[in-house]
């Protein structure tokens, strides 16, 4: 149960992170106004405190999973939202992250 807690919060992470960046994106790129972008900032204020419920206790280890997430999630994100269509390579890179949020936060260790 612990790796499914932690696949969520990693997923809420994600969209919260990345759904702010684009809502601050759209508020500054797109012209959409400043509620966008203030929007976007507390969204993003969330981020920081639900990467905080992760069970381990260490910032660096989290933060670096956390990169693989955001980059696959990146993708899916521009796929839903932007209609960006990821080539082989993209997917690729994307699963090559995903394996290593798997060998950074769920590899057995001897602690």
């Amino acid at each position: 149960m612990t790796v499914v807690r932690s696949v969520v919060l990693f997923v809420l992470a994600a969209v919260l992170e990345i759904g702010g960046a684009w809502l601050v994106w759209q508020g500054v790129r797109e012209h959409r106004g400043w509620a966008w972008i203030g929007f976007g900032v507390l969204t993003l204020g969330a981020y920081g405190f639900v990467a905080t419920l992760q069970q381990d206790p260490h910032f660096g280890r989290i933060l670096a999973a956390y990169g693989g997430v955001f980059v696959a999630g990146s993708l899916a994100w521009g796929m839903v939202m932007d209609g960006y269509r990821p080539d082989r390579y993209d997917v690729l890179g994307a699963l090559v992250c995903l394996a290593g949020v798997a060998v950074i936060m769920y590899a057995p260790r001897g602690h």
